[in-house]
Order: structure tokens, then C-alpha cells, then sequence
């Protein structure tokens, strides 16, 4: 194997894989990237055995062969070497080697046919959609899966197709986030999936805000996603996700519009003196006014208010402000809506001019 290219053209598609990676694994091999050289393109593979990474990028000079290169040096090693310079990368035997002007590495190396195979996906379903839009509706929902629950499949995303739209459904049980996206080619029968927390952090790294369509391959037990340059896979968590939409306030009829960034602020600055554990705060509504109000057990208080577009009098309910927080940062727009229906029931947070992005909070006792 034998093949010549810049660092950059390297660098790119090593730090979309390397990061799949386990640092200690049980399996040496698995401490290892795949490198494999078919006609003038290179493919570089990593897997920790729940998700792989697969990315393509050309290469010169180049003869077909295939190895697999500790993932971690040989990252660092084309990272730490100066930009402009060409690669000369050749396999004799069980070493690798990297020469770039005159500098010179040599490492070992594994064999390829022990890499474990990828299996074979059975497609049950093609989506395709733009990339950005399947980068937007992850990056506004991911936050509120669950870590080690019990639940398992809280442990995770779950994507929901049917023939027009994607959506993006994440919860720990004290907080739910929704996004939905429209699709370019959907399901043909309505599928949810729900891909691991790892898979979901990988792709959230992975994918970009450009234009380009996007493929999900679904099978019974995997998801695979697809651009030019590069194919994800991660296996799917076999369980039930449980009913969203029953989740998702009914009757809330009292309605609150705020600045966003000012309910931010003021949260962010409530929160200092809230109970450092449970970092509860109460929301207390006025007509025209929201008050954010925080205690803490030192005694000591905070108070701020601010203008609000709302009729509701003398309600007053208690939220984790993290939880809040968060689903504040995820909605964009200069105001956010605010619906409640009574002290004991959730808050269900969106923007002002409609509701592709919900966000539901559970109340806390305070």
C-alpha cells in the first residue's frame, strides 16, 4: 500500500473518525483505524462495535493495500506536522510509514483481515433530507436525553418518519424536546427508531449546516447515514419510546410571550442564589409582568422582573432552571411563547410564529 497527499486532505477525514475510537478497549484492534487504498481514494475506517465511521477522501501516487494504524498517534502525528506539507504514506510488512520533508514515523500496524466486518444493512426505509436541517433538529433536542436511566430506551433519540417529516424526540423524564423537519423523500409506512446516546453525539459532531442532501438508511437493527464523502452506522436501541404527544400539555390556555434573551439573562442571574442541588426557581405571573424567583436555604432571595405580553393573574409555579435554560438555548427568534395551564402542570416553551420546536418542562414542588 502506498499512496501521496497533503495533510490537510488527511487531516479532515482522520478527526471525523478518530473520535468513534474507544481510548481502552478490550480488543486491541479496536484501538485501531482501518486504512484501506482502492484506485485513487482512500477510506478510513472506525468502529467501537456500536457505531462505525467510514470517510473517503482522494489520494496520489496511490497503490491499492489496507491496514489498520493505531488511530490515535497517527492522528496526532498528522495533526502536529506543519500545514502545506505533502504526506507520503507506504506499508512494508507490519509497518506504516509517514514521511513529510524530513520528518519520518514508523508505526506498527495490525492486519486488516482481523478488523471486524461491518454487517450487511437491510434497508427497510430511505429518508433523505438536507443535512442541515437533520444537524438543526438533533442539535435542538439532544440535550434532554437521559444518562444511565434504567428506562434504557430514554438513553437515547428517537427519530419518528412518515411520508413529509422527521422528527427529533428526546427525554429524561422530567423534561421533553421535539423538532421536526420537512423530508424530501420519506417513509412509506411510519418508522421510529431510536439511535444510543453515543451514535447521536457522533453525528451532532459530524454533520454540518451546508445545503447537500443527506441519506438515512434504516434497518431492523441499525441506522446508517450517508453523504459523498462519508458513511455513519450505528446499531438502534431495541425498546418502546414512550408516547410524545401525550406528554405535550393539552389546554394550556394561558399564554406568556417574553423576550427570549431576557428571560435568559435574568434566569442566569436568579439561579445563583437557588438551591445549588435542585436549582429551582418559581415563575410568578401578573398581567404585563414575570417575576423569576429564586431562595435558597441560607435565606437569601432573588428577585427579577420582567415585561411580558400576558393576561394571567397571581400564578405561580416552580421549574428547574437548567431545565429551562436549556430549552431556551435551543429555540431561536426574539420572543418565546410560554403556555401553562395551572400551577401543577407543565410548561410547554416554542417560538412566537410556530411550533416546529417544542420544549415541555415539568413543574417542581419548591
Amino acid at each position: 500500500m502506498r499512496m501521496t497527499l497533503p495533510r490537510e486532505v488527511l487531516l479532515k477525514p482522520l478527526q471525523q473518525v478518530v473520535n468513534v475510537v474507544e481510548r481502552r478497549s478490550t480488543m486491541p484492534i479496536l484501538s485501531n483505524l482501518l486504512m484501506q487504498v482502492e484506485g485513487e481514494h482512500l477510506s478510513l475506517t472506525a468502529t467501537d462495535l456500536e457505531v462505525q465511521m467510514v470517510a473517503r477522501t482522494a489520494c496520489l501516487g496511490a497503490e491499492a493495500g489496507a491496514t489498520t494504524v493505531p488511530a490515535r498517534k497517527f492522528f496526532e502525528i498528522v495533526r502536529a506536522l506543519p500545514d502545506g506539507a505533502m504526506l507520503n504514506v507506504s506499508l512494508v510488512g507490519d509497518r506504516l510509514t509517514v514521511v513529510a520533508g524530513r520528518s519520518r514515523y514508523t508505526l506498527a500496524c495490525l492486519a486488516a483481515d482481523d478488523y471486524p466486518s461491518s454487517d450487511e444493512l437491510e434497508v427497510v426505509e430511505r429518508i433523505r433530507l438536507k443535512e442541515r436541517d437533520l444537524k438543526r433538529v438533533i442539535d435542538q433536542t439532544a440535550f434532554a436525553m437521559a444518562q444511565q436511566d434504567v428506562r434504557f430506551y430514554l438513553n437515547g433519540l428517537l427519530l419518528d418518519v412518515d411520508a413529509t417529516t422527521l422528527r427529533a424526540v428526546s427525554t429524561d423524564g422530567h423534561r421533553l424536546a421535539v423538532a421536526e423537519t420537512a423530508v424530501e423523500s420519506g417513509a412509506q409506512v411510519r418508522k421510529q427508531v431510536i439511535i444510543p446516546r453515543k451514535g447521536v453525539l457522533e453525528l451532532g459532531r459530524l454533520l454540518e449546516s451546508v445545503e447537500q442532501d443527506i441519506e438515512l438508511e434504516v434497518g431492523r437493527t441499525h441506522l446508517r447515514v450517508r453523504r459523498e464523502d462519508l458513511a455513519f452506522s450505528t446499531k438502534l436501541i431495541d425498546g418502546r419510546f414512550p408516547d410524545y404527544e401525550a406528554v405535550i400539555p393539552l389546554g394550556a390556555d394561558k399564554e406568556v410571550r417574553v423576550q427570549r434573551d431576557e428571560l435568559r439573562s435574568s434566569l442566569q442571574r436568579a439561579v445563583i442564589l437557588s438551591n445549588e442541588k435542585y436549582r429551582g426557581v418559581r415563575f410568578e405571573f401578573d398581567p404585563g409582568v414575570m417575576r423569576v424567583v429564586a431562595h435558597n436555604p441560607e435565606q437569601e432571595e432573588a428577585v427579577e422582573e420582567i415585561e411580558a405580553k400576558t393576561q394571567i393573574a397571581a400564578l405561580s409555579i416552580g421549574f428547574n432552571a437548567s431545565y429551562v435554560l436549556d430549552a431556551l438555548g435551543a429555540l431561536s427568534g426574539d420572543e418565546v411563547l410560554l403556555m401553562l395551564r395551572d400551577a401543577g402542570s407543565s410548561v410547554l416553551l416554542r417560538e412566537v410564529d410556530h411550533s416546529l420546536v417544542r420544549h415541555v418542562v415539568m413543574p417542581m414542588r419548591l
